[in-house]
């Protein structure tokens, strides 16, 4: 898919609603997250905080489980917006998360007038799927 073929703006605007939906009681940053798949469908997902800290699930992981719901596809596209509507990059954890379902040619929004970044540029030699048969002792 040609990036002229992203709705950027639109996917910007989805996440923004999508972070509305936060629950954020402990840190107050909601963050919203809007992906294009290669099917054409546009997957959402906010941030879902715990009491356990470490049991917060960051908006790129509740996009991702939006995506398995609507029956899958490769992420070709996706925005990240705080609750301001600043975009933000997605945590290491995150990267590695999108890396699964979109691969190194992933583009992240970069915000309004700037060039978006594919995923290899923020997450490189990344360790993927790809790596489990080259990888295994059996």
């Amino acid at each position: 898919m040609d990036t002229l073929e992203i709705n950027w703006v639109e996917l910007r605007e989805r996440a923004r609603q999508s972070a509305t939906k936060s629950y954020a009681p402990y840190s107050r940053v909601t963050v919203g997250a809007a992906a294009l798949t290669s099917h054409g469908t546009v997957v959402e997902g906010c941030n879902i905080e715990n009491a356990s800290y470490g049991l917060t699930l960051c908006a790129e992981c509740s996009l991702l489980g939006d995506l398995t719901r609507c029956g899958g596809g490769e992420l070709v596209a996706v925005a990240i917006v705080a609750g301001d509507g600043a975009p933000l990059a997605p945590c290491g954890r995150c990267r590695q998360l999108l890396f699964e379902h979109g691969g190194a040619k992933l583009l992240i929004d970069s915000g309004e007038g700037a060039e978006p970044k594919r995923l290899d540029q923020l997450l490189p030699d990344a360790f993927g799927p790809d790596d489990l048969d080259t990888r295994s002792n059996a």
